[in-house]
């Protein structure tokens, strides 16, 4: 590994705590409490704020505004924090914003790809391999499942949940969950059809993809009720687990699902 470089425009903390290898480019500024992992790099004009704690090997473009105050008004200064796995890529003018309450986070899992513009209020809980495209914005109190992807633009309500591979599409706007392993889109979002390339890419086997179809049609297309139609997904084949996944999910919601 080599050694931690910091170029003479950059402004570090003397709180800050920098691991091994760790890269600060021209013109940017750590403010506080930041730890940052091995590895890491920041490259011009990039800003974070502490009290944050960032792991190994993340990447921050030109821009990006890490560990913010909350956007939340009722925010008074309480020490809040934000926490971030390993290996993500935050590309230009990325947000990222500390929660709300006394001593609670927002977190950020490993290996996400954050393109620009995309911006993570207070209080969210982001899981790993996640993929923001251009502009996709959750409020606050979010949570977004492994592998799930955001549509450019798309725009989450607080409180929503995305579950686990499921999509969104372009310019959608989410007002409710999204159950795991769906594709959802439009304004206001509806669910369209199972993930399957999603799930493919992600090594579900045929026979799973096809339980989950099944899963999709009794939700969607037999005009049931929530409870019926939990009913009729108990029954189903499920060789991967993924349906009791999706009816847990739908039993857990709190805002409905799309």
């Amino acid at each position: 590994m080599s050694e931690t470089s910091i170029h003479p425009t950059a402004i570090v903390d003397a709180a800050a705590e920098l691991a091994a290898g760790v890269r600060i480019g021209p013109y940017c500024v750590i403010r506080g409490k930041v730890t940052i992992g091995e590895g890491s790099e920041l490259l011009n004009n990039v800003t974070i704020e502490g009290p944050t704690e960032i792991g190994q090997g993340n990447f921050f473009h030109t821009g990006a505004m890490i560990g913010g105050r909350t956007q939340d008004l009722k925010y008074d200064g309480e020490p809040t924090y934000l926490k971030i796995g390993d290996h993500n890529n935050f590309r230009e003018c990325v947000t990222v914003n500390r929660a709300t309450e006394k001593g609670g986070a927002t977190t950020i899992g490993s290996h996400g790809n954050f393109l620009a513009y995309s911006h993570i209020a207070h209080d969210c809980i982001v899981g790993d391999h996640v993929i923001f495209s251009n502009n996709g914005t959750l409020a606050g109190h979010v949570t977004m499942g492994d592998y799930a992807i955001l549509g450019g633009l798309t725009a989450v309500h607080q409180f929503c949940r995305i579950g686990d591979h499921a999509i969104t599409g372009g310019c959608s706007k989410i007002v409710q969950d999204i159950p795991p392993y769906m594709i959802a889109d439009g304004n206001p979002a509806k669910v369209r059809a199972v993930n399957t390339e999603g799930l493919r890419r992600r090594g579900f086997d045929d026979a799973s993809i096809r339980s989950m179809k099944k899963a999709y049609q009794q939700l969607y297309r037999k005009d049931l009720n929530k409870t019926a139609a939990l009913e009729a997904l108990a029954e189903l084949d499920d060789p991967s687990g993924a349906v009791a996944k999706l009816i847990e999910f739908v039993r857990s919601t709190e805002r409905g699902v799309h």
